[in-house]
């Protein structure tokens, strides 16, 4: 039995959840509040955010968490009908270079900016949203959204020729800021074709189901055609 500990909202959480759902795994979802963990999800993961995921074996049980580790364990299996990472060195590379580049730097510049202070703000009940602080994270995400339309001008996914771990990160990040509505994808004509690809996608719909109390998504969010 594996079991997901996760928040919806949390782009590591989802890339997660994308990576078992595109790899055909069955888990069971837990909830945890990010910045309010319970004593037992403290006590299961060292980190003490999610994603957390654990498995029974026969062995006992296995306990991965932060999502780089949990998609790469996931998609460890290259003899598998649904792969995740390339074949060969170097488009392994690039792949975990995109992904790197959503887990550190898209965070760091976009995130930490947008849902800090739209999310962890609001429910943590530590204040309202800073305009100076959000004009901040809409400026860079304008340069992310260049080099990533820069980028699928040559290619038909984020880091090459086929779906990886690569695309579930981007997708992980932009679903969250699309739930929000922070995205004007009538201006990014090439990454708006990508991610329609990508929310078509199976293992997407349920990331497209989540209701967040108190804030509801945009029309366009659940729409397969925007």
């Amino acid at each position: 039995m594996r079991t997901l500990y996760h928040w919806p909202l949390d782009p590591d959480s989802r890339q997660a959840r994308l990576a078992l759902a595109e790899k055909k795994l069955k888990f069971k979802l837990v909830q945890v509040t990010p910045w309010a963990p319970e004593e037992d999800f403290l006590r299961l993961c060292t980190e003490g955010v999610p994603p957390c995921l654990t498995e029974d074996t026969n062995t006992g049980k296995t306990v991965i968490s932060t999502a780089r580790a949990i998609c790469e364990f996931v998609a460890d299996d290259q003899g598998s009908r649904y792969p995740l990472m390339p074949n060969t060195p170097q488009e392994r590379a690039e792949v975990r270079r995109m992904a790197q580049w959503f887990d550190v730097k898209f965070a760091g510049d976009v995130n930490a900016y947008i849902l800090s202070e739209r999310i962890e703000k609001s429910f943590s009940g530590t204040g309202a949203p800073d305009p100076a602080v959000l004009r901040v994270g809409r400026e860079h995400m304008k340069f992310h959204f260049e080099y990533l339309s820069w980028l699928l001008e040559t290619r038909d996914w984020i880091a090459g020729s086929s779906l990886s771990l690569a695309d579930l990160a981007a997708g992980a990040h932009l679903s969250c800021l699309d739930y929000l509505d922070e995205v004007n994808w009538d201006k990014w004509d090439g990454l708006k074709n990508w991610y329609q690809k990508l929310k078509s996608r199976p293992s997407f719909r349920p990331l497209l189901a989540d209701i967040v109390p108190g804030l509801r998504p945009p029309r366009h969010y659940a729409d397969l055609d925007f």
